[in-house]
């Protein structure tokens, strides 16, 4: 019998998951978002996203943290380092080392991500993007239009109070309260006249002439208007047979959504700024919306993500994905998407951008084909970075690429929640 170094001299291997350590963490900006790359001992390196608007600082914060750690424990890291994420774009560093973690995983033993996840319903993704807004219902229909030749399926515009700020007689506001985007909607005083309300009405009534009633068309960014004036402009809104309100509320204030979700015929939508399964979990119990929106980037990264759609599900809820990101952060939500069974639809915010799948390899040309991202079964994530398209869209406030971080490596605090 030969020996056990002859065979194993004739296995094609991954790695030797047992013995993968993490040895650092370096990073690229691009636009809004930044990749981070995990190397190791061996021959793979693992690649995650900070969401746009989120510091890269989230991620690097948590290097020392995790060198010196076996990537394949990615629910162990995870539990380890979750507590410094929170809701929104503080979520950034927890989720990006995540993808990471799942990319290397995969990698490691030679099997997609999704595997990891538990297999897949799905061989591809359906995608909806978003569309500029255009003040003109007939321009913005249009441009919808223009998405529907191009084989997309599923479409999301904005309807709010911004088309509406320039309209006299269409708004009441304290002064100065239309110009800020800081104060939580209930506490604006903003207000919708009756003729705000039928001029958002025939809007989407001459986008809906072009488009047609067949295809679903989601909204969204109604504006910081309190609850009383989001059911008013629901009610006059679900004539048009709409997909869902998508955060016409903070998320936060689950009574509110109740009573959404009681005045109008409309799904109700929201959840992209929720960080965790339990996050969601008094918006489940209460049944107060029809569609759970978690960006992945944002909610805690593949395998929490599944989590959060599988939770869903129990309690008849379904699952789209809020996504704004390069392309790890993309292919992350499709391993996710491909692994939850109650999944809609995943967002693309970068369909005007030509060069926006030149930044990876191992996607296909075009990266949406007839409004769906296949699947892919490469290991891992299934791509890696194109170093030639990524240098030429280095944010010029960031330019490193993959600079050394070794000011993070020895970070240290107390950071154990109980005594």
């Amino acid at each position: 019998m030969p020996a056990t170094t002859e065979i194993t001299g004739h296995v094609n291997t991954a790695s030797r998951p047992g013995d993968l350590r993490i040895t650092d963490m370096r990073t690229v900006t691009i636009g809004a978002s930044t990749i981070i790359r995990l190397d190791t001992n061996q021959d793979i390196h693992g690649l995650g996203e900070v969401r746009d608007g989120a510091s890269k600082t989230y991620a690097l914060a948590l290097k020392s943290r995790i060198l010196g750690e076996n990537p394949c424990d990615v629910d162990r890291i995870f539990r380890k380092i979750r507590q410094f994420g929170h809701h929104a774009r503080q979520a950034g560093g927890v989720c990006a080392i995540e993808m990471a973690l799942m990319d290397l995983a995969g990698k490691a033993y030679g099997v997609p991500a999704y595997q990891l996840a538990g297999g897949k319903f799905r061989d591809s993704v359906r995608i909806y993007c978003d569309t500029t807004t255009s003040p003109d219902p007939g321009e913005m229909g249009r441009r919808l239009k223009e998405r529907m030749d191009r084989g997309f399926t599923f479409l999301k515009m904005d309807v709010g109070i911004g088309l509406l700020k320039d309209i006299p007689g269409t708004l009441s506001a304290p002064s100065g309260m239309l110009d800020t985007l800081h104060i939580m909607h209930p506490f604006t005083g903003i207000r919708l006249t009756d003729k705000g309300i039928g001029l958002l009405s025939d809007y989407v009534a001459g986008v809906r002439d072009i488009v047609g009633y067949e295809i679903p068309l989601a909204v969204d960014h109604f504006g910081h208007i309190g609850v009383e004036d989001c059911i008013r402009l629901g009610k006059a809104l679900d004539r048009y047979n709409l997909a869902w309100y998508e955060d016409m509320v903070p998320w936060q204030f689950t009574e509110q959504y109740v009573r959404l979700r009681d005045a109008c015929d409309t799904p109700i939508c929201t959840g992209e700024d929720i960080y965790l399964r339990e996050g969601f979990m008094e918006l489940f119990e209460n049944r107060a919306i029809s569609v759970c929106h978690p960006d992945l980037a944002t909610s805690g990264g593949i395998l929490e993500t599944k989590k959060i759609g599988d939770t869903a599900q129990e309690y008849g809820i379904s699952m789209a994905l809020h996504m704004s990101a390069m392309p790890v952060a993309q292919m992350a939500s499709v391993h996710c998407a491909a692994a939850t069974e109650n999944f809609i639809a995943l967002e693309h915010h970068h369909v005007d951008v030509p060069w926006w799948g030149d930044l990876v390899t191992g996607l296909p040309d075009p990266v949406i084909q007839d409004g769906f991202m296949t699947v892919p079964d490469a290991p891992g994530l299934g791509i890696e970075l194109n170093e030639e398209a990524i240098r030429e869209h280095i944010s010029s406030k960031d330019p490193g690429f993959f600079e050394p971080t070794d000011a993070w490596n020895d970070l240290r605090s107390h950071d154990r929640l109980w005594s």
